[in-house]
């Protein structure tokens, strides 16, 4: 039996390139970047070529790049380095769209709950796009942020982030980006793309877990959300994790000089794969058919129960998820699938593939197979599968 993973958007595997940069930092150059001594100038040094390296990568400069945790942590120094100073200027509306991460979305959710911002939420569109003349709709006078991902971590759209840059550009509002799936999969370019601020996670790319980036535009003033030292310009107290950091550029650098080989591969394959899944009745692509990821595709299928699908999956060796790896745990539908308008009884039956680039055809055809047999399987024992063959319930998707 095959071992699939396609889970990549939960998690990558981490690359030997990533390992191998991160091996010295551990056992040899392992001084405390903050220290005058030999060995801890060896890590600073280190440090700070990271930092460039990370820069090139995303069309910023050095001094704009921010070490942290992860996307998460990124996107709530960001949202709320925004507001702060949104606030002193009287302004406390932020845009953002209903189908984000949770880290933006609970961090909008504080502010609207304890400092009395107001928070618009967009609505997505069936295709999982929001357009940019949306947003400039949407900006008033006391709007001090738009928040809008790149890429959705379940369905996978893209969003069309230079039009809404440079909307919030004319009209001189801060612009963020969670690109935490976007970044080593598709170009990114700060200046280009009209981005002032950007969050990016190394696990996402075949770096380590618990290593991020916040890109800040010079000249934004960011809050600390953690005191007690002056590393990282003073702006993330506490030891650079150099190790990691060291693993992340490496990573990113990698991805990114690989971006047009990874698309010819993956597309595709991806679409090979969107084809052989629409060849199961009653079940639909989630999100626009091009603009998307290169590796990822969601559906969903009538009459399925996301988990029991994808614990069948698994028997049958294919790694996948219905979702968010964030909220795996929620009974909730997605929120995400609500957003571009699937009901709760599909949104529940959600299934998400995603594959990193060592993918190969045969792989792809077996997991197309999988899918079709546990469909088949899950809806063949299924009452309420039953009561839509036999009319007391009407569809949803065409056959």
């Amino acid at each position: 039996m095959m071992r699939i993973y396609a889970d990549n958007a939960a998690t990558t595997k981490m690359s030997n390139t990533a390992i191998q940069a991160m091996l010295p930092y551990m056992a040899e150059i392992y001084g405390n970047p903050s220290s005058l001594y030999t060995i801890g100038q060896e890590a600073k040094e280190a440090l700070e070529n990271a930092r460039a390296r990370v820069a090139k990568c995303i069309g910023a400069e050095p001094r704009e790049i921010i070490f942290t945790s992860g996307g998460s942590e990124a996107d709530n120094q960001a949202i709320v380095s925004a507001a702060k100073s949104g606030e002193r200027r009287g302004k406390k509306h932020i845009i953002s769209t209903a189908f984000e991460h949770h880290a933006v979305l609970h961090t909008l959710k504080k502010l609207e709950k304890e400092q009395g911002f107001e928070v618009t939420l967009l609505d997505v569109h069936a295709n999982g796009i929001v357009t940019a003349e949306e947003v400039a709709n949407a900006i008033r006078e006391d709007t001090c942020l738009v928040t809008v991902m790149f890429a959705n971590n379940e369905i996978g759209t893209v969003q069309p982030i230079a039009e809404i840059g440079a909307v919030c550009r004319e009209k001189g509002v801060l612009f963020h980006t969670d690109a935490v799936q976007a970044a080593g999969h598709t170009t990114i370019d700060v200046k280009a793309q009209n981005i002032d601020m950007l969050s990016i996670s190394a696990h996402k790319f075949h770096g380590p877990k618990g290593a991020g980036v916040l890109y800040a535009k010079k000249g934004i003033p960011l809050v600390n959300l953690i005191e007690g030292g002056a590393q990282e310009r003073g702006k993330r107290a506490g030891t650079e994790n150099v190790p990691a950091i060291m693993g992340l550029a490496a990573a990113l650098e990698e991805a990114t000089a690989n971006i047009a080989a990874y698309e010819a591969k993956m597309i595709p394959l991806r679409d090979r794969l969107i084809a052989g899944l629409s060849e199961i009745p009653y079940g639909e692509l989630n999100g626009d058919r091009e603009h998307r990821l290169p590796g990822t595709v969601n559906f969903c299928f009538e009459g399925i129960e996301g988990e029991s699908l994808l614990l069948l999956l698994d028997d049958k060796g294919v790694s996948a998820s219905s979702g968010s790896a964030c909220t795996s745990g929620s009974l909730d539908p997605s929120h995400v699938l609500l957003a571009i308008g699937r009901p709760h009884e599909v949104a529940h039956g959600s299934l998400r593939l995603s594959f990193g680039e060592d993918v190969t055809v045969e792989e792809i055809d077996y997991t197309i197979e999988a899918v079709k047999e546990v469909v088949a399987y899950l809806r063949g024992m299924s009452p309420f599968w039953r009561d839509l063959e036999s009319g007391k319930r009407p569809h949803i998707f065409a056959k």
